[in-house]
């Protein structure tokens, strides 16, 4: 049996730590070469935090994964609506993927939209990414591609999806 998963407000003291992780995964992954300009967005944690929720998901004490959950009026909602909130820089670090951290992340963004009483909850994904399209459609959202959009000129569309409440 898999230690169960923790979502929680990011600390202070782990800005650091998830700004690292964030671009590990980023990274790594192959979504953002080491070069680019966003790993500088990626690292401060600390402004996301400032300006959004910036949630952590963390197994057995240790954190595996952060997510910007943007309420209405935050600088990090790109494509969200007046009566909606949206997710950003969700990251799973590669060991703990299929433990349930990006599905409970989900969740917490999900439950916080709800509690506010929004109409929604929407995100923007590269099209590779198709394990967490998997899993925001069993959550329940669903492509909105008249929201697709390019954030830089020469990069492909980001592909959006919404789950209405």
């Amino acid at each position: 049996m898999s230690e169960p998963v923790v979502v929680r407000l990011a600390r202070p003291d782990e800005y650091g730590q998830v700004g690292d992780l964030t671009v590990e995964v980023y990274v790594d992954g192959g979504l953002v070469s080491p070069t680019s300009s966003y790993v500088v967005t990626l690292r401060d944690a600390a402004d996301r935090a400032a300006k959004s929720d910036l949630l952590v998901a963390e197994i057995a004490g240790e954190l595996v994964g952060a997510v910007a959950y943007c309420g209405p009026g935050s600088p990090y909602a790109e494509v969200a609506g007046p009566d909606e909130a949206e997710f950003r820089m969700l990251a799973v670090r590669e060991k703990a993927r299929g433990e349930g951290a990006g599905t409970a992340m989900v969740r917490a963004c999900i439950d916080r939209a709800r509690a506010s009483g929004l109409a929604g909850l929407v995100l923007s994904t590269q099209a590779n990414m198709v394990a967490a399209q998997r899993m925001y459609e069993r959550l329940g959202f669903v492509r909105t591609p008249g929201r697709d959009w390019i954030p830089v000129p020469g990069m492909k569309p980001l592909l959006t999806y919404a789950l209405a409440f």
